[in-house]
């Protein structure tokens, strides 16, 4: 099976490099975006690693461009995005750069507080101005005048202290005034020629600081990148052991097997452009560690592959279900979302959105909304593709349907001599029924494609779509689920876990099908078997179904489908039953005694092997506890085992129940979406087509605006976004079924994938905001996480 249907397999590589030339090489995987390292110092703390300086230097360096952005921000200048990729500065450039910044920030600085000082200046200018020119004021006028300003006539130096301590109290400004008119003025010609020379200083100050500003602007999201690549790289190496000579760097890396030869050229290619004396050597060690699960995806597979990955990624070398879900998701969505008109609406949107996308690649989006539709480009793509063939099977195009074959109903064949009608039953009734029994009303074909549009214009249209979709609902819903279980088995296979398959796979695939499958075959055998004459008399199916279940049988209004009907219905419900006790005690016990053999073998071994088996014990504590022992890594407990497969075999047999009846919800969203399609086309559009003459064209125009607005705020929007998180439910339930839940969310252990990438994790986003512990769990090692 392709790596696209499975995790990649995965190769832990012991690298050697030199001390001097480990930040480039490390610098080149992270480029590369394949290798995932492993911390081979879990037992020092951050403080004490080798590379914790250049660390600090590089949280110096954000600091600075964080006081940059904040400055440019608020100076209204636009950050200019880089368009390629930006990589890491050589060790070698980082003290220039981080000399330019300390340059710029320190300028920066100077400026800033020249500006301050200048404008408080000023304002002090300004303030002695407008007071020399209200005190000339004060003394020209007799009468007396309400104002802010006031002169404060005192004898001694006593009360001059006094007055200045009031004033100090009330925060007001104490400026000196001349005694004479002629002084007083060549004060305030002497003012006002301070205030030109300081208003000159400040723009040019203003000017030169904006000029600053811009420059920066300019560079500072490539600056940004490049020193959180560079504070990931010392990370990273913090991960790596140091021989004793402190020349040498040990790491270990987990690889995708397939990539490890580009692995080892582009290090060997790193060497060479280096000049390195001596290249990186590569060591594939084996290991019973479990590897991390690593998902090759693409432009198109991504958004399918991180909605997989919102329930919890699959153990290594699971089946990855993001391909299946390529098709099951947009179809699901589809079957809510079921209209031709709208899909094509939605199909057109998504094409806009990846002819966006293309010539905005290598531009950081702003907008958050824009740049999640943008990453689901061909999710929505494929989902309104889906909703065209959907909407074609439900001949609904913005509630109107199609008459391409022509209908399967004649009304004339209802008139006599064949039916019963005459003229006057047109004219005095208001609804008429046709009457499939009569000859000619009803050929007997069905229409070629999708749903006769007769029944558009039925009174009773409501009905025949609501038994038709609710059973359709049942049976995609019993297929989706037991396809999840069916992947299961695949997983049982490869893993070739025989006893998985007999006391797990096998049990669940007999209770579904004993009677969702069951029921299933009542749906389809109701369709095949009862003709026109007989849908009158035709039994219920689920009256049946709830009679099987509760062993009912002696009612007269029972009616079988089928001879022998009850003995196959009591048969199924028995196994159904007996599956319960086959999943929930035998797997338990068949483990048990596995564990009690291997405990009477181990106690029948001579005294020298345990001895020894004690010895190797000991030196594996004595090094610190990073392999356990054989005793450890076996170690069993029944009540553990028990409660575990109790809890799974309710949850699976429930879920079976609840799960089947949540898949009704495609019925019911689908039934929804065609009745407000309904209300649009009457209550507006039909309005603009029955306009008055005069105003046939004006209400025209108007309504298709209004009907056009109305289906893309209410249809495309908020019902498409309630069809894409119900898709998600149901989804949930086949990831459920193929036993994903259970394997990574009760046993607590979860993978993640590689985690070492330049290219996909440092957006502008990270890059300005991303702090020193998101990026140490950035690199850490991520092979299991406990929840």
């Amino acid at each position: 099976m392709g790596s696209i249907f499975r995790s990649e397999e995965m190769c832990l590589v012991q690298l050697f490099f030199q001390t001097e030339t480990a930040y480039c090489y490390v610098n080149e995987l992270g480029e590369l975006g394949l290798v995932q390292f492993r911390d081979l110092n879990p037992g020092i703390i951050a403080f004490q690693r080798k590379f914790v300086n250049e660390v600090r230097r590089c949280e110096e360096m954000e600091r600075i461009l964080r006081f940059l952005e904040k400055e440019i921000t608020k100076a209204n200048i636009p950050i200019v995005e880089s368009m390629g990729n930006d990589k890491a500065p050589c060790p070698r450039d980082v003290i220039e750069l981080e000399a330019a910044f300390e340059k710029l920030e320190k300028e920066l600085k100077e400026i800033n507080t020249n500006q301050e000082a200048l404008k408080n200046n000023c304002l002090e200018l300004t303030e002695l101005k407008f007071l020399l020119q209200i005190t000339e004021d004060f003394f020209e006028e007799d009468e007396f005048v309400s104002k802010d300003v006031f002169i404060i006539f005192y004898q001694g130096e006593l009360f001059k202290s006094k007055v200045r301590k009031i004033c100090d109290g009330f925060h007001a400004t104490v400026y000196p005034c001349p005694e004479t008119l002629h002084e007083r003025m060549e004060m305030s010609v002497g003012v006002n020629l301070r205030i030109a020379d300081i208003y000159m200083v400040l723009d040019q100050t203003e000017k030169h600081r904006k000029d600053l500003l811009l420059s920066a602007a300019k560079d500072v999201h490539k600056w940004n990148v490049k020193v959180k690549k560079m504070k990931a790289i010392y990370y990273t190496l913090n991960l790596c052991n140091i021989d004793i000579t402190q020349k040498c760097l040990i790491a270990e890396i987990w690889c995708p097997v397939t990539d490890l030869k580009k692995v080892h050229y582009t290090l060997t290619k790193e060497s060479v452009q280096n000049s390195s004396i001596m290249p990186p050597i590569l060591n594939r060690i084996g290991t019973k560690k479990t590897p991390p699960t690593f998902n090759k995806t693409n432009t198109f597979t991504a958004g399918f592959q991180n909605i997989v990955d919102a329930y919890g990624v699959g153990n290594y070398r699971e089946v990855n279900p993001a391909p299946y879900s390529i098709i099951t998701f947009p179809f699901i969505f589809a079957i809510m979302f079921g209209d031709c008109g709208h899909g094509l609406v939605m199909a057109i949107m998504a094409l806009g959105l990846i002819m966006y996308e293309k010539h905005h690649r290598n531009i950081d989006m702003n907008n958050e909304i824009l740049s999640i539709l943008c990453h689901g480009r061909y999710i929505i793509l494929l989902m309104g593709l889906f909703s065209i063939y959907t909407g074609l099977i439900y001949n609904d195009c913005f509630s109107k349907t199609f008459n391409l074959f022509g209908s399967a109903w004649n009304v004339r064949a209802m008139f006599q001599p064949n039916g019963p009608w005459i003229n006057e039953t047109l004219h005095n009734s208001a609804t008429l029924q046709l009457n499939p029994a009569v000859r000619g009303v009803f050929s007997g074909r069905p229409y070629p494609f999708g749903i006769d549009p007769i029944w558009n214009i039925a009174v009773n249209k409501l009905t025949f779509l609501n038994s038709y979709k609710m059973k359709m609902s049942v049976i995609l819903g019993v297929i989706h689920m037991l396809f999840g279980v069916t992947l299961s088995l695949l997983n049982h296979i490869y893993f070739k876990e025989l006893n998985n398959i007999f006391l797990e796979f096998i049990p669940e695939v007999i209770f579904l099908t004993a009677l969702f499958g069951y029921l299933v075959f009542l749906i389809i055998f109701k369709w095949c078997i009862f003709t026109v004459s007989e849908s009158e008399i035709a039994p219920s199916i689920l009256v049946h179904f709830i009679n099987m279940l509760m062993f009912n049988y002696s009612g007269p209004a029972v009616t079988p489908f089928y001879c022998k009907q009850r003995s196959v219905q009591i048969f199924l419900v028995l196994i159904a039953l007996l599956a319960v006790p086959w999943m929930l005690l035998i797997k338990p016990y068949l483990l048990y005694s596995d564990q009690q053999r291997t405990k009477l073998e181990e106690l029948m071994c001579d005294s020298s092997e345990v001895s020894i088996l004690q010895h190797e014990h000991a030196e594996t504590e004595i090094n610190g506890g990073r392999e356990k022992s054989h005793w450890e890594e076996e170690k069993f407990s029944f009540g553990d085992t028990f409660v575990q497969q109790a809890i799974h075999t309710i949850e699976y047999c429930l879920g079976c129940v609840s799960n089947t009846a949540s898949y009704l919800r495609l019925w019911a969203l689908s039934l929804a979406h065609a009745e407000l399609s309904e209300v649009l086309w009457h209550m507006v559009l039909h309005n603009g087509f029955t306009a008055k003459k005069g105003l046939s064209s004006i209400g025209l125009t108007i309504t298709f605006a209004a009907f056009a607005v109305l289906s893309v705020a209410i249809l495309l929007v908020m019902e498409g976004l309630s069809a894409f998180l119900h898709a998600l439910r149901l989804h949930w339930t086949k990831i459920k079924a193929f036993d994903l839940w259970r394997r990574n969310y009760f046993m607590g252990i979860l993978k993640v994938q590689l985690g070492w990438n330049f290219k996909t994790n440092f957006t502008k986003e990270q890059a300005i905001n991303s702090s020193p512990s998101h990026l140490r769990t950035f690199v850490k090692d991520k092979s299991t996480i406990n929840r």
